[in-house]
């Protein structure tokens, strides 16, 4: 079955607390995971979790709140990675918030926001990046998708002279 082909529905499923599934979970739908999943999680809605995930996720919207996920983290949409949540792997995605833990880079074609409580290990490719004090970051930022490019301004300045 080939997911990707398919139109999200409105239906939301649930990996319940102590359930723990071996193997790859597909839905067109949302998932609330409060469990855990070895294996890819692929939903075509929102994916909740709550519980932990060992492998990729990919997700219209990624919200994980007291989680823990060791894998790649992509969405269409936004990524929430809430305090208390530990994402071992990089993130792609087109908007960010980070209130948790981070040990990889962070891909965002859009805006990053690391609040007060957030840890990042890696590097940030974005088109803005918001750190706020308490914050914690090694690695580099790199606004890459901005809509200025900081060579072009600087090597205009360089013929003016």
């Amino acid at each position: 079955m080939d997911i990707t082909q398919q139109a999200p529905t409105d239906e939301t499923g649930s990996i319940t607390e102590g359930m723990v599934i071996n193997g790859d979970v597909t839905t067109t739908g949302s998932i609330d995971l409060v469990g855990k999943v070895v294996g890819n999680v692929t939903v075509l809605g929102k994916l909740n979790v709550t519980g932990e995930i060992v492998g990729d996720s990919k997700a219209a919207e990624i919200y994980a709140e007291a989680a823990r996920i060791t894998g790649e983290v992509n969405s269409q949409g936004s990524v929430k990675v809430g305090q208390s949540t530990v994402v071992i792997g990089n993130i792609f995605a087109t908007s960010a918030v980070v209130a948790g833990a981070v040990k990889g880079d962070i891909d965002v074609h859009g805006p990053v926001v690391l609040d007060t409580t957030a840890i990042v290990m890696g590097n940030i490719k974005s088109q803005s990046v918001q750190i706020n004090n308490g914050a914690v970051i090694e690695g580099m930022c790199s606004q890459s998708y901005a809509e200025v490019n900081p060579s072009a301004f600087f090597d205009g300045l360089k013929g003016s002279k």
